[in-house]
């Protein structure tokens, strides 16, 4: 009798497992390790359609920025060369993923939809991060605790944004918020190399881009 041959899967074979991860996220709810911070919340106070169309706007940016950290966890997690890291890296991703069902659960009680420019933020994040991932882990994890950064100043900018009365939309990004700073401290911790300013502020005007489009379509 022979012996069956285990399945060695290729680097193909591990992106298109992944890639298929990533979208069944990005396309429909999915269960999260953690309860929704929303549920919380009492929220006694109706937001006017106005406070609604703000509220789900920060909410679409938040949704897609975590549609891009998924494609970049993803992409330097296939590139990182430490296998520590990579366990590291995929740890860090539940989180995200966790934030990415709250943001698109948000969005449905807002009645609103998502970006629609999803897939384009998931693979130019996607080369972003395997790009990051080939430049050595100390590069990876400068990139993943600047990026880390710059989403925990947006998180900041957009508490000051939300209508005061949306108490559930507040809850879920205070969380968000601490996590992303979390990541970032992580990353440190673990010898990310210090980024050049004008890598930083090429990172600054791309996030900038995404954001002031994603609040839109």
């Amino acid at each position: 009798m022979n012996t069956p041959e285990f399945h060695r899967y290729s680097v193909f074979d591990t992106l298109i497992r992944e890639v298929d991860h990533v979208l069944n996220n990005i396309c429909c709810e999915q269960p999260s390790s953690r309860d929704y911070p929303a549920d919380q919340c009492e929220n006694f106070s109706t937001l006017s359609a106005q406070e609604k169309k703000q509220a789900a706007g920060l909410m679409r940016v938040n949704h897609a920025g975590e549609v891009s950290a998924q494609a970049l966890y993803q992409g330097q997690s296939l590139t990182a060369r430490d296998s520590m890291l990579r366990d590291k890296l995929k740890s860090a991703s539940i989180e995200e993923s966790d934030h990415l069902n709250w943001c698109r659960r948000r969005l449905n009680e807002l009645g609103e939809e998502p970006s629609k420019l999803d897939p384009l933020w998931y693979l130019g994040s996607f080369a972003l991060g395997i790009t990051a991932g080939i430049a050595g882990d100390r590069w990876n994890l400068g990139f993943l605790a600047e990026t880390e950064y710059q989403v925990v100043r947006h998180l900041e900018n957009h508490l000051k944004r939300l209508p005061k009365k949306d108490i559930r939309s507040r809850a879920i990004i205070i969380q968000m918020k601490e996590d992303e700073l979390g990541h970032a401290h992580l990353a440190e911790e673990l010898g990310a190399a210090e980024l050049p300013s004008p890598v930083k502020s090429l990172m600054k005007l791309t996030s900038k881009v995404m954001t002031t489009v994603a609040e839109r379509i």
